[in-house]
């Protein structure tokens, strides 16, 4: 059985342990510093692009609440001459959808026993997360509102 001898051809000073024939774990930092690298892009998309995230949901939110406002706005005419406060449903839905068009992230609404509710769902690019794959992520916003008239608590 013959018995080889590892020898390093690198300069006696960039030996591992400094003894002739022991090359030691060269080149295990380059794995190191590799992975490290990927889990730190991993973690800085989580941060950059969840936060963009958590940012666009909050306004996917606002824009909701927003254009239910505007459509419980939406009064029927015949219903105030007749003494009653309802809301027209046409006009609430047209003035809902109007809204959300406006404001660049088309929605769906619909009325319900006098209250608006809007739902938008759009998606959002992401920055650093494209790198792995996910080039946008999904954000939604759904708020209700009704139209209150009148005294509704005691002073």
């Amino acid at each position: 059985m013959n018995s080889a001898r590892l020898v390093c051809r690198s300069a006696p000073s960039l030996r591992a342990g400094g003894r002739d024939g022991q090359c030691g774990e060269w080149g295990s930092i380059s794995a190191f510093l590799a992975l490290f690298l990927i889990a730190l892009f991993a973690l800085m998309g989580l941060v950059l692009d969840g936060g963009m995230a958590i940012s666009a949901q909050q306004s996917a939110y606002d824009e909701a609440e927003q254009a239910a406002r505007a459509g419980a706005g939406a009064l029927s005419v015949d219903g105030l001459r007749t003494g009653s406060v309802t809301i027209d449903q046409q006009a609430a839905i047209a003035d809902a959808v109007a809204y959300t068009i406006t404001s660049g992230h088309p929605g769906t609404a619909s009325v319900a026993n006098g209250v608006v509710t809007v739902n938008v769902h759009y998606r959002v690019s992401t920055s650093i997360l494209g790198i792995v794959g996910m080039s946008t992520l999904p954000v939604s916003g759904s708020a209700s509102a009704t139209n209150v008239h009148g005294v509704t608590k005691e002073d």
